[in-house]
């Protein structure tokens, strides 16, 4: 069956004239003896919850998540054993395959202190030590007993084995299955392009296909290897998972805050979460070790079984809510400040790209956060978000509108993120008020409005002083609450600036790009007669009060009412 997979291998590398057919080859008796040996599964249903799971950094039939560029395997190998273990309660195991080289990467190991923390032994990860990089020689080269003794360290039941030995790899796997309480590592000793003429144990090999004019040679010389054609199928899983229901989480009773209290947008957003577990058990809340300050630890204290603490270890978090996530077996909501979130951003992005349910939370957002160190400003997160496919993102400003918010993002498919806000703001809107994804609020109009203002979070807030301040003044201006950033309710946006002489003003607690500003740009690129004025965060903040930070840095209302009136002078 290896060699089987080699030839595959070598023949689809070449009608790609791309892949790695070394790399394949050196891990061919693993795969053999997992798939037909190891592994239970239903070969003609993949999506069966009852199934193993197999993780590896490509996205193929049977495999789990499109891990993109290498070493984040392991963390969502983590979040499907946690989910076996502790929520479905189930018989199926977890099996990643990890390359030396991706093993030197940081979260590696945050997955490797995740799953001996939480005893995760229904996990078992392989290293397939074949000594080559993209490269050249990696640093440990075939020092299995370094690895081995790392693994250790780090809690996991360790074995090392010659990968290419088909009898001591079952052998192996058969002992991995009497651990008890702890993850089992299995160090294979493998070579790059191993069974492959002239080109095993080779450099300069990494991402080449076998040439044409050499792959039928090298495919007979495989197949003469080949002893019997006997079909082999795996054995069945153990159907013990249980059915569940991820879809449709209905708000079964309205908000209950009232126009005019002063509630955070982080706090309503904990808030929110624990009223959703009561409604939904399959809804779980991820926290890097930040449950204090995001108001998760609510959550926390009303479902703590379904409470995920992931330390400090952002990219390990997003890789471990990712794993929670497939099959549809949990609702997973991961939450940290929100410039902590630029750490795991390559997790992020592959896990929009695999098209993965995943909702994020980011707090501490903007130069508002006051007086917490500037490190802690979220000013880059909403470019950040809007970049990737296939992402929502939610930007509420009360109390009301961001229970609204994490609704939607529950029953939303793909990549969500929800920004939140520190200070206490007005709740604008009614307990009967609905939201919809893609659709902002114009929350105050006249027929005589001069200028369109457009926030979101704090800065509508501040939109709103301006404008009652206006009108004192006999100047009416139009404010748009935004909601969601991604999708953009375009049409309302070019509705109110054509009603308002074309002007509009977008103000935001984020730097200029990528934000609010350009996005509003964007939206009205294709409408001559609107212009559109910035207002934004510019340069490197600094500590200070809420108040004193949005006029020092140009966006509070006060500096919303001169620009109203420099552009009606123009």
């Amino acid at each position: 069956m290896a060699n089987r997979m080699r030839i595959h291998c070598i023949r689809a590398t070449c009608a790609l004239s791309s892949g790695h057919p070394t790399s394949c080859s050196s891990a061919a008796e693993i795969m053999a003896v997992l798939f037909f040996h190891v592994m239970r599964y239903k070969q003609t249903n993949p999506e069966n919850p009852s199934n193993d799971r197999f993780i590896l950094y490509k996205r193929l039939p049977l495999l789990d998540i499109a891990t993109g560029w290498l070493a984040q395997g392991l963390g969502a190998a983590c979040g499907m054993a946690y989910t076996g273990k502790y929520f479905d309660k189930a018989s199926y195991r977890v099996f990643c395959l990890v390359g030396d080289g991706e093993s030197v990467e940081g979260s590696v190991w945050e997955a490797l202190s995740f799953a001996s923390h939480y005893n995760l032994d229904n996990l078992v990860a392989i290293f397939d030590v074949n000594r080559l990089g993209y490269s050249g020689t990696l640093a440990l080269e075939h020092c299995i007993d370094i690895y081995q003794k790392r693994c250790e360290a780090f809690g996991w039941s360790t074995f090392t084995v010659d990968g290419s030995d088909v009898e001591a790899l079952c052998q192996v796997f058969s002992q991995a299955t009497r651990v008890r309480n702890r993850p089992i590592a299995i160090v294979a000793k493998t070579f790059k392009g191993r069974g492959i003429s002239s080109v095993e144990e080779a450099e300069n090999w990494y991402g080449k296909p076998m040439p044409k004019e050499r792959a039928d040679v090298i495919i007979k010389l495989i197949e003469s290897q080949i002893q019997t054609n006997r079909t082999i199928e795996p054995k069945p899983p153990i159907e013990d998972a249980p059915q569940i229901n991820v879809s449709h989480i209905e708000m079964i009773y309205p908000p209950s805050y009232n126009i005019g209290e002063k509630v955070a947008t982080w706090k309503a957003c904990g808030l929110a979460l624990v009223k959703m577990g009561y409604i939904n058990d399959r809804v779980i809340v991820l926290d890097s070790d930040t449950r204090n300050s995001t108001f998760s630890e609510i959550f926390k204290k009303e479902h703590p079984e379904r409470f995920i603490e992931c330390f400090v270890a952002e990219q390990n978090m997003v890789s471990v809510a990712l794993g929670c996530t497939t099959h549809g077996r949990t609702i997973a909501f991961a939450s940290t400040f929100a410039a902590f979130l630029t750490r795991a951003f390559d997790q992020i992005r592959m896990g929009a790209i695999s098209q993965s349910n995943i909702n994020l939370i980011g707090s501490h957002c903007g130069i508002s956060v006051g007086e917490d160190s500037l490190s802690q400003m979220a000013l880059e997160d909403l470019a950040m978000f809007r970049a990737l496919p296939n992402c929502t993102i939610f930007y509420p400003s009360d109390a009301t509108s961001t229970e609204h918010a994490v609704f939607l993002a529950a029953n939303t498919k793909g990549l969500c993120y929800i920004r939140t806000s520190r200070p206490d703001t007005n709740v604008i809107y009614s307990q009967q008020e609905r939201f919809k994804i893609g659709k902002a609020k114009v929350v105050r109009c006249t027929v005589n409005d001069v200028v369109t203002l457009i926030g979101a979070g704090v800065t509508l807030h501040e939109a709103l002083a301006a404008a009652q301040e206006l009108a004192n003044q006999g100047i009416n201006v139009r404010v748009i609450d935004l909601f969601t950033i991604k999708p953009l309710d375009t049409a309302t946006i070019i509705t109110s600036a054509k009603c308002t002489g074309g002007h509009i003003i977008t103000v935001e607690d984020h730097h200029p790009e990528g934000g609010i500003g350009d996005a509003v740009c964007a939206a009205v690129s294709m409408e001559p007669d609107i212009r559109v004025c910035q207002m934004a965060v510019l340069g490197v903040p600094q500590s200070g009060s809420p108040t004193e930070l949005l006029d020092t840095f140009g966006i509070s209302a006060r500096h919303i009412i001169v620009a109203v009136k420099c552009i009606l002078m123009h």
